[in-house]
């Protein structure tokens, strides 16, 4: 008896999610735990598992068609044929897929705002290699053509065995933007457009950033930091603990001085109700990190920071950039943040005007590392490492005079990482 599978509660008051991609045909025989479908929803691109073995009987959606919560997203007949029931509850999966060769470069310290890709045309492998009749690319990948009503198969791949990018689809876009391009100036097009929806993650992050600037009256306060120490004892134990397969980055120590700072300044890790009437402030110190990941800016949290070590939170911000980057973040991952560190500088800028990641108050958005002269206590003009951040907060809650002297205390731990080891539990 064929039983159709439900798409489940996905949370977050999700209602809807993109069907990015089919990963099975109507009439293929299928295990259980095997993957069905990717689908996009705003806040993260996740997996549909298989709950029992069998065979597909009906796709009821088309790729890049949205898919209602509570409806059947596929019927399949069940191995035996022993299934009493019509109905079956999918269940989400949310892992990392496996980093292509475009974006394996990326480091771990890399979480920052989302920015603009600049496109260059890459070199075209003629050949369309496909594995079983299917284009090789990724979801996002997939995604990106549909929006540019581009048949994936017939862009040349630059990767190997025809790979295809994000850069071949675009460049293959280009291409075919002659045919509505109004004419050429010495060989180069002008007049043509294009038009794409804002979807999935771009769609949340325009929604959320618009809702924040419109009713949180923001300001910002800027501040440098000499992490000139800090860099010292984190090179001498990256190396040690890049034997246990721990990436000790700089993130790490930010976080752990913030909570540290937050414990003598609770009022930074608040949130205020819709009619300014009310603060609540929250015992745990669940602090943000800003990704700019390939389906467009996530912010997932590290839960606890105050109960955890340096280490501990090593581990917790590798395992989530890696998911940040594949766009396979948990739900719960993105939930319940309480303050937001944006790494902008490990992209490039030195100051910024970081917006509130709402309901919180306060967001520090972090520059890139420079070596700059700095005089020392002799007087002596030496080479210092030296970190711009900026801070925005919400002026409902916070003034002026709070917000530097917590930046002040913060700033104290990471540039004395003696002091702040002395003040961790």
């Amino acid at each position: 008896m064929s039983i159709d599978f439900i798409l489940p509660d996905i949370g977050e008051g999700i209602v809807e999610c993109e069907l990015v991609e089919w990963l099975v045909k109507e009439g293929e025989v299928i295990v259980e735990d095997q993957p069905i479908a990717d689908v996009m929803t705003d806040k993260a691109l996740v997996q549909i598992p298989a709950m029992h073995s069998g065979v597909i009987d009906k796709l009821y959606y088309k790729q890049g068609e949205i898919a209602k919560v509570h409806s059947p997203l596929f019927s399949m007949t069940p191995e035996g044929d022993t299934s009493t029931n019509d109905t079956v509850d999918a269940e989400i999966e949310s892992k990392p897929e496996v980093g292509t060769q475009a974006d394996s470069t990326a480091s771990a310290d890399n979480t920052a705002v989302a920015t603009a890709t600049v496109v260059s045309a890459p070199v075209v492998n003629s050949s369309h290699t496909t594995e079983n009749g299917k284009a090789l690319a990724s979801p996002a990948v997939r995604r990106v053509a549909r929006e540019l009503d581009i048949n994936i198969h017939q862009v040349a791949g630059s990767g190997k065995k025809g790979r295809v990018y994000k850069d071949d689809v675009v460049a293959h876009s280009q291409q075919g933007s002659c045919a509505i391009s109004t004419g050429t100036v010495q060989g180069t097009l002008i007049g043509g457009t294009r038009v794409e929806p804002i979807r999935g993650i771009k769609k949340i992050m325009a929604t959320a950033m618009q809702n924040s600037v419109s009713t949180i009256p923001h300001f910002t306060y800027c501040e440098e930091i000499d992490l000139t120490e800090l860099i010292a004892l984190r090179g001498e134990l990256k190396e040690v603990y890049a034997k246990q397969d721990i990436k000790l980055t700089m993130m790490p120590f930010f976080m752990k001085a913030m909570s540290l700072a937050i414990k003598e300044y609770p009022l930074v890790n608040s949130k205020v109700n819709e009619d300014c009437t009310e603060l609540t402030y929250f015992d745990d110190h669940n602090i943000g990190m800003a990704v700019d990941s390939k389906v467009g800016l996530l912010v997932p949290n590290i839960k606890y920071v105050q109960t955890k070590s340096i280490l501990e939170l090593a581990n917790d911000i590798m395992r989530l950039t890696n998911d940040a980057r594949s766009g396979r973040v948990a739900s719960e991952d993105l939930k319940g943040g309480t303050i937001t560190i944006s790494n902008i500088g490990a992209i490039g800028g030195t100051v910024a005007t970081p917006i509130i990641n709402k309901p919180e108050v306060a967001i520090v958005a972090l520059g890139k590392l420079q070596k700059l002269p700095r005089y020392n206590d002799q007087g002596e003009v030496e080479a210092r490492s030296i970190m711009q951040v900026s801070w925005s907060g919400d002026h409902r809650v916070i003034d002026g005079g709070t917000i530097a002297r917590f930046c002040n205390l913060w700033k104290s731990f990471l540039e004395k990482p003696s002091h702040m080891l002395v003040h961790m539990s």
